[in-house]
């Protein structure tokens, strides 16, 4: 048995090769460990770039980055009004990029969001690292439920050069995304209606099928050409993304779910009925999620690049008259201006999701307070990877000070990023091509 002294919450186990693992929070680490906040990461993001009018048509006051400001604060322009309520939990930031974004293929910008992308970048499809998400899953994994949760507009991966994911595991392969919300929901929240032994007996079939699937797959694989290779490795990374949900769902089989509100939800809701209804319904998903700490890494692909998808469809349902690609090339006003009006569409769906992980409470603050959410594009205007769109909210409880619109000189996106991981409680020395953290006040430590 443990001795009355209570262990270092800070002690670790020293696995093979003296490689450190943070030990999981115990009851023998006492009251102050058990009382543990959980540090969340949320992205989301929007293809082919905001708008950004140009100054001859007279819209300003439509440009996704504030351009006035009124008493040393900055104005929020028309198309990201929605989120007025939520300044002092969010920042903009402006000058950002990815070095290896002006070298590529423009069309690949969402792939190399979230990882960087290393600077040789020899073809879309090959060169990809792991991403920030990942990062942050493979950190918190042994805390909830789930490693990460893994969205999307579109179901799966698409394909190469044209994905329909933004998650990219720790060997750079995209894992599939999911976009049915029934099922999204089956998969968080199912687990405390059925009964736990079947379900038990459930997953432990499924795990053995996913080995035996995986096995076979590794012994075709060495018999295909390089073509079908890319396929079936895009197809190992599913299995294992499906084989480590089974695991960790058998890991907490026997842990009751928190006691939550399901009623607001629309699990029927699709990606092809009413676009609002859709976003909202998806955001509440993830709220919930967090709310119950079933996972702390969480993507969502709102739109995907090059009119791919469904949502390319979108701005004609609203009335926009075109569709998202399209308004993204506009150059004169009035298709300017659809662009922004579809980009305040965008605001209104985030600052519902805002309002959702305010309401829901942590014992130090909202989850939002206890979460960083990152919203943006891998483009500014459409295929110019330079100056990202880029929003900061949340994380008051983790350091984070908001209320600015903060512009960087040629920014390094993985600077920020690896501020975001050092916020979160993950000390790594880099991520990507980083020089350094982030700076300019952000995020400073609590």
């Amino acid at each position: 048995m443990i001795s009355a002294r209570m262990l270092d919450r800070r002690a670790f186990l020293f696995g093979l090769g003296g490689a450190s693992l943070a030990l999981p929070v115990l009851d023998a680490m006492g009251k102050e460990a058990s009382e543990n906040i959980p540090r969340r990461f949320c992205a989301i993001y929007t293809a082919n770039g905001m708008s950004l009018p140009r100054k001859e048509h007279g819209l300003d006051e439509w440009s996704w980055f504030p351009r006035a400001e009124k008493d040393g604060e900055f104005v929020f322009g028309k198309s990201t009004e929605p989120l007025a309520p939520f300044r002092k939990q969010l920042s903009f930031v402006g000058g950002l990029h990815h070095p290896s974004g002006p070298k590529s293929d423009p069309h690949v910008c969402s792939d190399m969001w979230l990882t960087g992308a290393p600077l040789h970048n020899p073809k879309p499809g090959s060169y990809n690292t792991v991403g920030l998400d990942q990062v942050v899953a493979l950190n918190t994994k042994q805390f909830c439920r789930q490693p990460s949760l893994v969205l999307s507009i579109d179901a799966g991966t698409g394909f190469l050069s044209r994905t329909g994911t933004i998650s990219y595991g720790l060997e750079g392969r995209p894992i599939p995304a999911e976009n049915n919300p029934r099922r999204i929901f089956n998969r968080l929240f199912r687990g405390d209606r059925v009964s736990m032994k079947s379900e038990h007996e459930k997953l432990q079939r499924q795990i053995k099928l996913v080995d035996a699937i995986g096995e076979s797959a590794k012994s075709l694989n060495q018999q295909l050409g390089k073509s079908d290779r890319e396929r079936m490795d895009q197809y190992l990374t599913s299995l294992n993304e499906v084989e480590s949900r089974l695991i960790a769902s058998e890991k907490w089989i026997d842990v009751p779910l928190k006691k939550q509100d399901y009623a607001h939800l629309n699990l029927d809701a699709t990606s092809e009925g009413e676009p609002a209804e859709f976003y909202r319904n998806m955001f509440d998903l993830i709220s919930l999620a967090f709310d119950a700490d079933i996972t702390r890494s969480v993507v969502f692909m709102l739109n995907r690049e090059d009119g791919m998808g469904i949502s390319d469809t979108f701005p004609i349902k609203l009335g926009l008259g075109h569709t998202h690609h399209s308004l993204s090339h506009a150059t004169d006003k009035t298709g300017q201006l659809s662009f922004a009006k579809y980009d305040l569409f965008l605001s209104q769906q985030l600052a519902h999701f805002f309002g959702r992980l305010n309401k829901y409470q942590d014992r130090n603050g909202s989850v939002l307070d206890n979460t960083i959410v990152l919203y943006g594009s891998g483009a500014s205007t459409t295929h110019n990877s330079r100056n990202l769109p880029t929003l900061v909210a949340g994380g008051a409880k983790m350091g984070l000070k908001h209320g600015s619109y903060l512009r960087k000189e040629d920014g390094r996106m993985s600077n920020m990023y690896l501020s975001i991981l050092r916020s979160i409680g993950i000390e790594q020395e880099s991520f990507a091509d980083s020089t350094g953290t982030f700076g300019n006040g952000l995020f400073d430590r609590a």
